[in-house]
């Protein structure tokens, strides 16, 4: 995702799966917190008007809406955590676990030996 779009402008954009079907419309975007990037969206399905929480890696914000690389009942399934509140690190792990997504640093991170920034303080190896 591109990481200098403001998470703010992402709030009230349409939201579609990988074939193009529209999932819903963005509720939220939280922030990761050690990066401060954002790292996930509350989709409003409109499906029992729940949220889905959806990745924004490796998902695209283009023409105004975002485009999730996911099939929709992939997305539909996703953990229900509520909005409005932080997620919790067991919680995203649910996430990422859920989306099949790696939860160790990004693979730029990894191709770069001077570069270990995306690890935790305090949790040595």
């Amino acid at each position: 995702m591109q990481t200098d779009i403001d998470p703010r402008s992402l709030i009230g954009r349409k939201a579609f799966d990988r074939q193009g079907a529209k999932i819903g419309t963005v509720d939220e975007v939280y922030l990761d917190d050690a990066t401060g990037l954002p790292e996930w969206a509350a989709v409003r399905t409109g499906l029992f008007t729940r949220d889905a929480f959806v990745p924004l890696e490796p998902s695209e914000f283009v023409d105004g809406s975002l485009l999730i690389p996911f099939d929709r009942a992939l997305i539909k399934d996703a953990p229900d955590f509520g909005v409005g509140r932080h997620l919790s690190p067991e919680q995203e792990l649910q996430l990422y676990r859920h989306y099949g997504l790696d939860t160790s640093p990004s693979p730029s991170a990894g191709t770069d030996p001077d570069r270990d920034f995306g690890k935790l303080a305090g949790h040595e190896e």
